[in-house]
């Protein structure tokens, strides 16, 4: 009597837990919270992973220096007086187009005189360099044809100034380019202890004849003062 009952509820677990197990294979469970923060993480990651594009476009490398710009050559003065004219002991470059055996550096001798091929000696001394290169242009058309000169000036000796007396190195000293009283003295080492800074002075030939010019060292120094542009054959005279 019991027996019957006991086997038909056992099969109706045994239906009821198969039921269970097949409708778990069909439906997959919740995700947990855990589980959806690393999912969210995950991906956040590998967003985070991929480079961003730079918009900025890359700056162009600045271009070389411009290798056809013309430089002075080894030697010669920064900067050619505006007033300049050849003298002696400078040394000049002639330079003829297509001509290389015309073409050479030369140094005016003491009378004055340079010597080119075809042309032998040529006066040159108190000449600007466009005033030479126009006479040799003309005086080389009867052996060149359309000869074309460059005269460029590579050492000028022949602008001097001189200090004298007490002066830490008194001597001779090439004026390439502008330069004052104070810029002399200056390039010289300064003033020896014995000097008479207020007594100094700078004898200038004009028109055949010595010219005295007072210079207050101290003050120009201190600004009360102007300082003296330097001539060509300037004595700055340091008692």
């Amino acid at each position: 009597m019991f027996a019957p009952a006991f086997y038909k509820r056992s099969l109706n677990f045994l239906g009821l837990s198969a039921a269970a197990l097949l409708l778990g294979t069909l439906v997959p469970a919740p995700a947990s919270a855990a589980n959806v923060l690393a999912g969210s993480s995950d991906s956040s990651a590998k967003q985070s992973a991929v480079p961003a594009k730079d918009d900025k476009k890359p700056n162009p490398k600045k271009g070389s220096a411009d290798t056809n710009s013309t430089r002075p050559a080894q030697g010669s003065p920064d900067n050619i007086p505006a007033a300049y004219r050849i003298g002696v002991d400078d040394q000049i470059q002639i330079s003829v187009w297509r001509e290389h055996d015309l073409s050479l550096s030369v140094v005016v001798r003491p009378d004055g005189m340079i010597t080119l091929p075809l042309l032998n000696d040529i006066s040159v001394v108190g000449m600007t360099p466009k005033e030479l290169s126009d006479s040799l242009t003309e005086k080389l058309k009867p052996f060149v044809n359309e000869p074309q000169v460059t005269v460029s000036v590579q050492a000028i000796h022949s602008r001097k100034v001189y200090l004298i007396g007490n002066a830490s190195r008194p001597g001779v000293f090439d004026l390439n380019d502008n330069k004052t009283a104070m810029e002399l003295i200056a390039e010289a080492g300064g003033l020896s202890q014995f000097a008479k800074t207020n007594s100094i002075y700078i004898l200038r030939t004009v028109n055949g004849s010595d010219t005295r010019i007072p210079f207050h060292y101290k003050d120009a120094v201190n600004g009360k003062s102007p300082d003296v542009l330097l001539m060509p054959g300037d004595k700055v005279v340091v008692p």
